[in-house]
């Protein structure tokens, strides 16, 4: 990363311009013109610097429930489990972790009774128990990492 690319990153950490142009206002601020910064976050995406680009929302304030779930699944029987809980449209961030509980995801419905009913549709479906971690209370950490 050079000089350039680090202003990029520590800059839009910051926030990002909301408006017509907002790659041409980044630009502007960090002293670059706006086909510079897109090729940049765009190298960067590409090499693996950065993983992702864009926003984070708080999905509370979007209306709906969530809940984050988790699943003990042999791992025989992962891969196939997996696809059978990502087949429904509630599911999102389906992923594996080390741990006795190896299946992790968050459930996103328009109701809180929804919850209950997608958990029951897949402990039906699978055969094996859902454990449901709902929020209890929500923190905020601002992180920024300067690079």
């Amino acid at each position: 990363m050079d000089n350039v690319d680090r202003r990029i990153v520590n800059h839009l950490q910051d926030g990002f311009p909301v408006c017509d142009r907002p790659y041409r206002k980044a630009a502007q601020e960090i002293g670059i013109d706006e086909s510079e910064i897109l090729s940049r976050l765009q190298t960067m995406l590409d090499d693996g610097r950065l993983s992702r680009f864009g926003p984070m929302y708080n999905a509370d304030k979007m209306g709906g429930a969530f809940t984050l779930c988790a699943m003990s699944i042999p791992a025989a029987e992962f891969d196939a489990v997996a696809e059978q809980v990502n087949s429904l449209e509630q599911v999102a961030h389906n992923y594996e972790r080390d741990h006795a509980l190896n299946m992790w995801f968050v459930l996103g419905t328009e109701t809180e009774q929804e919850i209950d009913e997608v958990i029951h549709q897949i402990e039906t479906v699978t055969d094996y128990p859902v454990y449901n971690f709902p929020k209890l209370n929500e923190y905020y950490v601002g992180l920024k990492l300067d690079v």
